[in-house]
């Protein structure tokens, strides 16, 4: 039982809805792009705010799938064994809505409406997150410093800032989001020691 625990089960299933939402959306073209996509217009004007979630597991070719799923199954996967599967999904989800939050602010006062997809939000919350056990948790991994961590997130940054066609405002609300909400969750003494049984394995 306790090994099915140490499972990532949330990262993968983050990764398995967003390859399975490609694929179809391959087959289908632009339907759930229509659909779920966060289109300003649509959030504002009709009030579907689903979209600034479902715009989360939404990918607009092979080259953004892939480097969003390689981060979020490997960081997230290291993440969710730390905090546990419930907190780690709370943080994703969390920073996946700020970031689009942001995002849409954005677009209404500079009164753009190009739709936004992706899982950037998520990730980059998850650059947050992992900040935040860097510098506050009390049981972190020793493999992690500030400094590489810091390093990692100015690179992933400057390299969205320096491109075309990137929601920069999703991706530092993302990491904003993720870094408070991680900080909350070091605050509250939530890491991998409260899932510890007296034989040492994780729960």
């Amino acid at each position: 039982m306790s090994r099915v625990k140490n499972i990532p089960i949330v990262s993968i299933i983050f990764v398995a809805i967003n390859v399975i939402a490609f694929v179809f959306c391959s087959f289908t073209g632009d339907m759930l792009y229509n659909i779920f996509g966060l289109d300003p217009l649509c959030v504002v004007r009709d009030k579907e705010y689903y979209r600034l979630f479902t715009s989360m597991f939404l990918h607009g070719g092979i080259d953004h799938l892939f480097n969003n799923m390689v981060i979020l199954f490997f960081m997230g996967a290291m993440i969710e064994s730390y905090i546990g599967h419930f907190v780690y999904f709370l943080l994703a989800i969390g920073s996946g809505l700020v970031g689009n939050l942001a995002s849409l602010a954005v677009k209404i006062s500079w009164g753009e409406t190009v739709m936004s997809i992706g899982a950037s939000g998520i990730v980059f919350g998850l650059d947050g997150v992992l900040l935040a056990i860097t510098l506050f948790a009390t049981d972190k991994p020793e493999h992690l410093t500030v400094r590489r961590v810091l390093i990692m997130i100015l690179l992933s940054l400057y390299s969205g800032f320096t491109a075309t066609n990137i929601d920069n405002a999703a991706h530092v609300g993302g990491v904003m989001s993720g870094f408070v909400l991680g900080c909350l969750t070091c605050l509250f003494g939530i890491n991998k020691s409260q899932y510890r049984g007296k034989d040492g394995r994780r729960y």
